[in-house]
């Protein structure tokens, strides 16, 4: 019998059944004739200039070409130049993408709209995923969409029918939210590892604490975390209603800070099942030369971000040995996970390298966890000797009476945020109340980008 356990009390799971695939593209062809259903694809001009990423880029293209229930269609176009800009045109001409939009970030236009903001002091500068899907949202919002999708531009495995499926829960049945969900597998070997080794026990290390010590409003947004079968996955649907109040980090912690921000938000969230087949995308390696880059970039952003949202916006207070203990309950609860999944890999005949996970464990994502509280915990240590000092010396004394004491741990306050602040932007709401003229600015870009790639 199929798995159809509803058992998340926040969150419905769509699963595939015994499903008919003309009945949700049937409902979701009926929506398009009164609902505006807009699909964002962010890429790098790597993805069709690279002749090993190409095909893959070319595949998604030749499952959008038969989608009629889509408006519009944008390319969020970074690290290319014009010329790169005008090459992804011709592709999309090739392939006969209609309803298309080439939002070259690159280009006069929307740069433009990036000064502007900054201007009004919504600092949207640091280039990468989640500055450019933030501007690519706001041209939805201004063109009209009711319902948003996005897919990475990477997906080796896209079929047209894992959009219908990621989009029905929200065009049709109204749902603020939906996030894919699927098995990350290939070659016989199991892949998402970030998922796998770090969060997953982290969220595990975190639930186990929080219920020793009782502290009920981190234990409620654990557990939203830990209801999502494949929290990292990047293709997500949201209606414009959730998306206008959204912030987005710009880091590699987008997928997870994308979940508190809908815990915090949203009414109604689903997690669909987005293939039955194994599903591959672009796989981050390890850098060893680079620890600020590939997977090892990746588990420091995660880390962090889910710990600024427990520190700063849930209020989380911790002792000093916190993190240190929380990287000791992390490892034995990844070593227990790992013998799952090296039990459930031999169930299915896989290959599965137990050394070289245990290793990962170990010398990478333990150590970010252990990094996070090196970070967060060093200012109490300059705050604390201070202190000592000025207690050791008879003439520092009557400062403290007047309220020194308290000034320094104000400021200490203020530093232990600033260290976990996660890189992000604001929501267009926000955008909006500040400048009123923001989607109109925004609909005359792309009208002359339109023109510039007619």
């Amino acid at each position: 019998m199929s798995d159809f356990s509803q058992n998340r009390l926040k969150m419905t799971t769509f699963h595939i059944l015994d499903q008919d695939r003309r009945h949700l593209r049937n409902h979701l062809r009926l929506r398009s004739k009164w609902k505006k259903t807009v699909i964002i694809i962010p890429l790098l001009a790597s993805e069709f200039t690279d002749t090993t990423n190409l095909p893959v880029f070319e595949n998604i293209l030749r499952q959008l070409r038969e989608i009629r229930y889509l408006s519009a269609v944008i390319f969020g176009l970074d690290r290319a130049d014009e010329a790169e800009a005008f090459m992804l045109r011709d592709l999309l001409r090739k392939h006969e993408i209609k309803n298309h939009l080439i939002q070259w970030n690159g280009g006069s236009g929307f740069l433009s709209i990036y000064e502007k903001l900054n201007e009004a002091g919504f600092n949207i500068q640091e280039p990468g995923k989640g500055k450019n899907m933030f501007l690519s949202f706001g041209i939805a919002i201004a063109t009209g969409a009711e319902s948003v999708g996005l897919i990475d531009a990477d997906i080796r495995t896209f079929h047209r029918i894992q959009l219908e499926r990621l989009l029905y829960p929200v065009v049709v049945l109204g749902y603020d939210f939906s996030k894919a969900f699927y098995a990350r597998l290939k070659d016989g070997e199991l892949y998402g590892r970030v998922k796998r080794l770090l969060l997953d026990p982290l969220l595990l290390s975190l639930k186990r604490k929080f219920t020793e010590s009782q502290e009920e409003k981190m234990l409620r947004l654990i557990d939203f975390l830990l209801g999502f079968n494949y929290q990292l996955s990047g293709e997500v649907a949201f209606h414009t209603d959730l998306l206008k109040k959204m912030r987005f980090a710009t880091n590699w912690g987008v997928e997870i800070f994308t979940l508190i921000e809908v815990y915090r938000k949203a009414s109604s969230a689903a997690q669909v099942m987005f293939t039955e087949h194994p599903f591959d995308h672009k796989h981050q390696e390890i850098s060893r030369q680079d620890e600020s880059k590939g997977l090892n970039r990746m588990a420091v952003d995660v880390v962090t971000t889910l710990m600024n949202a427990l520190v700063i916006e849930e209020g989380l207070e911790f002792s000093d040995t916190f993190f240190r203990d929380l990287a000791i309950t992390y490892h034995a609860i990844a070593e227990e996970l790992i013998k799952k999944y090296s039990d459930d890999a031999s169930f299915n005949n896989l290959k599965y390298d137990r050394d070289a996970e245990e290793t990962l464990v170990k010398t990478v994502f333990q150590q970010s966890i252990l990094y996070a509280g090196e970070l967060l915990s060093s200012p109490y240590k300059m705050t604390e000797k201070f202190l000592r000092f000025v207690n050791s010396h008879e003439e520092f004394k009557p400062y403290l009476d007047q309220g020194l004491a308290g000034a320094i741990l104000s400021v200490e306050s203020n530093a232990q945020k600033s260290v976990f602040e996660t890189p992000q932007t604001v929501s267009w709401e926000r955008v909006n109340n500040k400048l009123p003229g923001i989607y109109y600015d925004l609909i005359d870009v792309v009208e002359r980008e339109k023109r510039r790639f007619a």
